[in-house]
């Protein structure tokens, strides 16, 4: 393919011929529903790739229906979380920006007053890397068209990063994991200010160019600042490419992309969300469950470690180290209460079941 991708027969990687159909009879009887693309790859190379048409929106500008294809960018979402994450490393690596272990307003100098909070004293790079920072912070509970949503209220501030370091600190740092954009917002800055370029322009030079990925957009609000923990927009075979990265341990084609400790660091537990995930920086982590079939009754039950970057609408990269395999999927499910439905039926009773 153009971009360096390889298309093989998926029987050539151990995938079962009929992953296609699968997908197909998944989608014609509604179990899959919303989805807009689908790019699955084992072994760095591509056995899979299905677009569709669906309403969609650019970060809630609505773009009314669109046939999908695989020049087609799509919205992140959160997606752009881990992407941002990955980002920092990269900046980690050239020393434009402090490590974990730092403190994190010794990054933000502009914001001296808040040094007199002992509880903001005590925040690290860690902290906000880790979505651990303890601040009063809801964009799950509220939707995004919510105006008290933490994340609207952000970009709606004069200032959104002192928005995101004034909130109130309502846990001492590091006990707890709390979604939250802002955080992700701090590490932008820091990447912006300490490359000397904007967060886009960093990301193509230091990740997407390298890659070989091709157009991408990172939308930004009116006075210029990047929405950087939801607004890239991006094509899912690109997508796919930035997941087999995170496979190869940061490697491309025999150079080091984003350094394998890093990469090593994002995938690492630091706090857990639930009885089933846990967060490292800006990746979430755990396992999916699946049967497959055609398996001995007695060994149906499978279960696959995953790395996930997940998104609003139903974005997701899913990444499964010990099977090499990356799942890639772009969806319209917005603000859906079942948004998360299809990708992991997409998963758990297509894809997986499917590699031998």
């Amino acid at each position: 393919m153009p971009d360096g991708w390889q298309r093989v027969e998926p029987q050539s990687v151990q995938v079962a011929d009929d992953i296609g159909e699968r997908l197909d009879r998944a989608v014609a009887d509604g179990r899959i529903f919303g989805i807009h693309g689908v790019v699955v790859a084992r072994h760095g190379k591509i056995v899979l790739e299905r677009y569709f048409a669906g309403e969609d929106s650019a970060r809630g500008r609505k773009l009314g229906t669109v046939t999908f294809g695989p020049d087609t960018l799509h919205d992140l979402r959160s997606v752009s979380k881990s992407v941002v994450g990955l980002l920092y490393g990269i900046a980690l690596a050239t020393g434009f920006v402090p490590p974990p272990e730092a403190s994190l307003l010794d990054s933000f100098p502009d914001y001296a007053d808040l040094r007199d909070d002992p509880a903001r004293r005590a925040w690290t790079v860690h902290h906000v890397l880790s979505m651990t920072m303890g601040t009063d912070w809801d964009e799950l509970s509220v939707p995004y068209t919510d105006p008290s949503n933490s994340e609207i209220a952000m970009d709606r501030a004069p200032d959104r990063y002192r928005y995101v370091l004034g909130l109130p600190v309502v846990l001492p740092p590091g006990i707890r994991f709390i979604y939250n954009g802002g955080a992700t917002a701090l590490l932008a800055r820091m990447i912006a200010r300490g490359s000397g370029q904007s967060l886009n322009d960093f990301a193509r030079r230091a990740l997407f160019d390298p890659l070989g990925i091709g157009n991408t957009e990172w939308l930004e609000d009116s006075r210029g600042e990047p929405f950087a923990a939801s607004g890239l927009r991006m094509r899912p075979r690109d997508l796919a490419r930035i997941g087999q990265l995170m496979l190869d341990g940061g490697g491309f084609e025999g150079r080091e992309i984003v350094p394998a400790s890093w990469v090593s660091r994002c995938v690492t537990p630091v706090v857990d969300i639930d009885e089933m995930r846990r967060y490292g920086y800006q990746w979430y982590l755990g396992s999916h469950s699946y049967n497959v079939p055609e398996a001995p009754r007695w060994n149906r039950f499978r279960l696959a470690r995953a790395w996930m970057a997940l998104g609003n609408g139903g974005q997701r990269l899913y990444l499964f180290p010990d099977l090499q395999l990356v799942i890639a999927v772009t969806a319209g499910n917005y603000d859906h209460a079942e948004q998360a439905i299809p990708p992991t039926r997409l998963s758990r009773e297509v894809v997986l079941p499917s590699v031998r």
